[in-house]
């Protein structure tokens, strides 16, 4: 059975293939001149044993804690 999570870029994935969820990280977010604009949010998320089947998820803090919330919610259900 399929369970699909909409990602913050668009798009969706199917939370039952997902093997791996990393720890959330944080960094600086900069401008086309390099200027920091604030602080973005990243997850990598791996639907499979091998390295080119991880996506590496970015977004703000809300759109990444929806979608970590999303996963493990579908986990558990």
């Amino acid at each position: 059975m399929q369970r699909w999570v909409r990602l913050p870029q668009g798009g969706f994935l199917d939370a039952t293939r997902i093997i791996y969820i990393s720890k959330v990280e944080s960094f600086a977010r900069l401008d086309d001149e390099g200027h920091n604009i604030g602080v973005d949010y990243a997850v990598s998320i791996g639907i499979s044993l091998g390295r080119d089947e991880h996506l590496m998820v970015t977004g703000n803090k809300e759109e990444i804690g929806t979608l970590v919330r999303q996963i493990l919610g579908q986990a558990a259900g």
